[in-house]
């Protein structure tokens, strides 16, 4: 079969002859119909993240994707020891999930890698509640600005703050659940984050930043929150795509009651998982199908991988493979 095939870390994948997968233990041989191109996905074949030690080359990349199964039923899954990105791959059937008829494979394939991060984030480790006020660091990606559609439609927040640096994402986040919106090249990220902490305090910051913005935004939180006023700001740390690391005062965190945790592979318990695949995914399946949940996607042929895999992604865009 073909495949994208990455033979040393780092490296691009070509495209090229691969041994077809075997069924075994359970797990069955279904034929590709669509896989996103993810953040993770790059990470684990780059042998600089932290769960690449549990990958053996050559392998072919993808953790995800929607399959078209034996019987014909459309799924997503899974891959058994990744492998999306081939004309077949093993997947489990048992914890696959249907994709309904309202939502196209190539959306189906765009939405659970940021669509479960998101829900994930808000429930269990932002403990959003209806009425919160959330701050959402670089909400012009992609699950950013899932995270920003499932705060006000699922998950009923108050107030939703955006702050990026592409301003017609930023306009176009307004449209889809955002209420205010910094715009990161033209304006004071301090300032703006200071006022409108001391305006009405966030309850949670999902940051896909880090880095300077982060630090910005922290120091703002810390210096606009009044000492005799308790409240408890959830910080998750979910990307770093301003860099890998800040300076951090420890002032900050002793003087306010600004709560720091990441959300990623290895930091969510199995229940929560779980409960992401088998109840939020479907539910999020029938929020595209009924338009309340809208993710850019930009399709491609796999053959095309090399130039895809390097080439700069259009902003708040996911690209997805499909075999033709």
């Amino acid at each position: 079969m073909k495949a994208a095939v990455v033979n040393a870390w780092g490296e691009t994948p070509v495209y090229t002859d691969f041994p077809d997968p075997e069924a075994r233990d359970g797990a069955v041989v279904a034929t590709l119909e669509a896989a996103a191109l993810t953040n993770l996905t790059r990470g684990l074949v780059s042998g600089k993240h932290y769960a690449s030690r549990e990958i053996q080359l050559p392998v072919v990349p993808g953790v995800d994707g929607v399959m078209r199964l034996a019987d014909g039923r459309r799924v997503w899954a899974g891959g058994i020891g990744g492998g999306m990105m081939a004309e077949r791959a093993l997947v489990a059937v048992e914890g696959a999930v249907g994709v309904p008829d309202g939502v196209d494979s190539v959306t189906a394939a765009a939405l659970p890698n940021p669509g479960m991060s998101a829900w994930m984030t808000l429930e269990y480790a932002a403990g959003i509640e209806p009425g919160a006020r959330i701050l959402v660091l670089g909400a012009t990606g992609v699950t950013g600005a899932t995270a920003v559609q499932l705060a006000k439609r699922a998950f009923d927040a108050g107030s939703v703050v955006v702050a990026g640096r592409d301003a017609q994402r930023l306009d176009w986040l307004r449209g889809v659940g955002a209420d205010e919106a910094i715009a990161m090249r033209d304006e004071d990220l301090s300032a703006r984050v200071g006022a409108l902490h001391a305006e009405r305090p966030f309850d949670a910051v999902l940051d896909y930043l880090w880095g300077e913005p982060a630090e910005q935004a922290l120091g703002a939180l810390a210096e606009s929150h009044p000492s005799s006023h308790f409240h408890r700001t959830r910080w998750v740390q979910i990307g770093s795509m301003a860099g890998p690391e800040l300076a951090l005062d420890a002032g900050i965190l002793r003087g306010t009651a600004i709560t720091l945790s990441g959300l990623g592979i290895g930091s969510v318990p199995p229940d929560v998982l779980a409960r992401a695949r088998t109840e939020a995914l479907p539910a999020m399946f029938d929020m595209v199908a009924d338009g309340r949940l809208e993710l850019t996607t930009l399709a491609r042929p796999l053959a095309d991988v090399e130039s895809v895999w390097t080439a700069k992604e259009p902003s708040g865009t996911r690209i997805v493979f499909t075999p033709r």
